[in-house]
């Protein structure tokens, strides 16, 4: 069933964001302007200023903040100014709970499904002296859901859907998105996909990857670099481009190059996006989100795809200067996003 705000436990209810029971029924009367369907987790993030001392002890920050990639993308892309509905599935627990209210906390109005069966979903981050990150996700709730419990009408009213590959890599929860990328696009909606992980990809195969992946009819592909090299063989960004192109060839190509910027591929050409200025590497955690949820934002809204990654880069570029994928906005993001 679905967790709602402020009823009993028992009633099948869809959450709302922030304005509240009426102002969700507003929003829901109109077509969404965009669905995220995908993992909501918590990050354990642990940052060290030093290097890790094997089998001895490190003063450093551990802290637990929001995360899930499917879910990062849903709240940059609100923060962006795009209406945006997420689908999940979270435990019955109070991290489920708190899952919850962060979502309406950042105006995205949401769908989660609880299990009683699974724990909400978490993922320890280890982020180094150097600012690199690695992570060791757990399989919580996020990895159980099932077709039936996707909510087809919201699906169906979505102009856009985008989908990340945490949730392909198992089954479930790969059935559930295939089957809401099929429901998106024989409504009218177009679709969105993001790879997710290269050593995933590999550990999965590439071929059984692209198998589940290139019959979705995906119309914005946004890989990073590393994992256009794992499903393509090449290291060149404008041959990765080409060579995903002709592997999604609906889809517009948008490659994250990290501190090189980004790359936009289409009708045949190749677009460099320079990077934008940052200041310094605290955290490289949900960089690549925050650009897919503010591409989208501003694409989706009728900019160009160039003017779209630029700006992406701008986000991306303060997420990196912060720990967590989701920090709290300070005046210089406030600045960026009331230009948008």
């Amino acid at each position: 069933m679905a967790l709602s705000i402020g009823r009993p436990r028992g009633e099948h209810a869809t959450t709302w964001g922030r304005a509240g029971p009426d102002g969700y029924r507003d929003r829901m009367a109109a077509d969404i302007d965009l669905c995220v369907l995908g993992d909501f987790a918590w990050d354990v993030l642990i940052r060290t200023n030093s290097e890790l001392l094997t089998g001895g002890d490190t003063f450093g920050e551990v802290v637990l903040l929001p995360g899930g990639s499917a879910a990062n993308v849903a709240v940059w892309a609100s923060r962006c100014g795009i209406t945006t509905h997420f689908i999940g599935k979270i435990g019955r627990d109070r991290m489920g709970e708190l899952a919850a209210e962060n979502l309406v906390s950042e105006s995205v109005v949401h769908h989660l499904v609880e299990s009683d069966s699974n724990v909400t979903g978490s993922v320890a981050v280890f982020v180094d002296h150097t600012g690199e990150r690695s992570m060791v996700s757990g399989h919580g709730a996020d990895f159980d859901l099932l077709p039936s419990e996707v909510p087809r009408n919201i699906v169906a009213r979505s102009r856009h859907l985008h989908l990340t590959a945490w949730s392909f890599f198992t089954d479930p929860p790969r059935s559930a998105a295939r089957s809401a990328a099929h429901l998106a696009q024989s409504s009218g909606g177009t679709l969105s996909f993001d790879p997710g992980s290269f050593q995933m990809i590999d550990e999965m195969g590439v071929d059984q990857f692209l198998s589940v992946t290139q019959d979705l009819g995906i119309d914005v592909f946004l890989p990073n670099k590393e994992e256009g090299t794992v499903l393509t063989g090449s290291t060149d960004p404008v041959d990765i481009a080409r060579e995903l192109d002709a592997l999604y060839p609906s889809a517009l190509i948008v490659l994250k190059l990290d501190a090189d910027g980004a790359l936009v591929f289409r009708d045949g050409e190749a677009a460099h996006v320079p990077p934008a200025p940052t200041n310094r590497l605290v955290d490289a955690t949900g960089a690549g989100d925050s650009f897919a949820g503010a591409f989208l934002a501003r694409y989706l809204r009728g900019a160009d795809p160039v003017d779209a990654a630029q700006f992406a880069n701008q986000v991306s570029a303060w997420v990196i200067e912060h720990p967590g994928a989701r920090p709290a906005p300070g005046p210089r993001l406030a600045r960026l996003l009331d230009s948008a």
